[in-house]
């Protein structure tokens, strides 16, 4: 079969599509053959710290595909079922790939409704804004959420979610993608290139922040005992300046969780909830992929077409 691997660390470059013997799935494992595969802004952070270690190895972890085989004590699925998820983060999944194994409840049926396309773009993005919001923040009804970059992979699963429980969603994109941003259900949306977010809102109880500066940048628009979550790492000393500030600050990394996989799945199916592909790729052009990631002006997702 083929797979993306690299012997290096560097840029997208240090990619290459090999040739690999099929896995076998061990116990509790299945086979998957890989219909299509999520590429996430973790990956190139790995590609490029080597965050699995030394090379060589393989970055990606979504993945929606069919069941080719189970190995023993797996009772969940069968060959033939159609499944999605984020096998085994933050360890190597080595999800860009024809195959590729999985413990089983790190996956979940894929709902009918979604292509394997929508499904591969989901996992890691959608888990990630669903443990923030839901999790971790505990995400209420009436509730105000400001939601940064919020036309990207995670900001426009998270405006969906943050809907779904009965928020008031404060989102910001630029300009040109306001409209997408508004289709997704924000009831405001901030451009952040023409003033400062701090000076257009104010009585947030709940802040998604994408990089940990925001905690200390935005914390004035967040009132007494608001909570922020960040996704990209908080420092101890910022998260005791939040909390000397009367906020609550946390540092969040995104779980294979089977149970909120499915609840994700149920809002897809009951048509509330939708993942934006921006752009799919062949598994032979992965190096564009990661390119185009890189540059950080994608909408919704990026995904690679085994």
């Amino acid at each position: 079969m083929r797979r993306v691997m690299q012997s290096r660390l560097g840029g997208p470059d240090v990619l290459e599509v090999v040739e690999v013997d099929v896995p076998q799935p061990g116990p509790v494992e299945v086979l998957v053959e890989v219909k299509a595969a999520g590429v996430n802004p973790v990956d190139w952070k790995v590609r490029t710290g080597g965050g699995l270690g030394e090379p060589p190895f393989s970055v990606g972890w979504d993945v929606s595909g069919v069941v080719a085989a189970v190995g023993a004590g797996v009772t969940r699925f069968r060959p033939g079922d159609e499944v999605f998820g984020m096998p085994r983060f933050p360890a190597e999944a080595g999800a860009y790939a024809e195959f590729v194994t999985a413990p089983s409840r790190h996956l979940v049926l894929k709902p009918p409704s979604m292509s394997h396309v929508q499904a591969a773009g989901l996992p890691l993005a959608g888990l990630t804004a669903w443990q923030a919001l839901v999790a971790v923040a505990g995400v209420a009804a009436g509730e105000r959420v400001l939601i940064p970059a919020a036309a990207g992979g995670v900001g426009h699963l998270a405006v969906q979610i943050a809907k779904a429980h009965g928020a008031y969603v404060i989102a910001t994109a630029s300009g040109a993608k306001h409209d997408f941003v508004r289709g997704l259900g924000a009831d405001e949306v901030i451009d952040y290139r023409s003033s400062e977010v701090s000076s257009q809102v104010r009585d947030v109880d709940i802040l998604l922040a994408t990089i940990a500066g925001q905690i200390r940048d935005l914390a004035e628009v967040l009132v007494p005992g608001g909570r922020v979550v960040a996704l990209n790492g908080a420092d101890a000393d910022t998260v005791q300046w939040a909390a000397q500030n009367g906020l609550r600050a946390d540092f969040m990394l995104v779980e294979p969780d089977r149970a909120d996989l499915e609840a994700l799945a149920s809002l897809a199916e009951e048509g509330r909830f939708t993942v934006h592909i921006d752009r799919t790729f062949p598994l032979d052009q992965v190096i564009d992929a990661h390119r185009l990631g890189e540059e950080g002006r994608t909408t919704g997702k990026i995904v690679l077409i085994p």
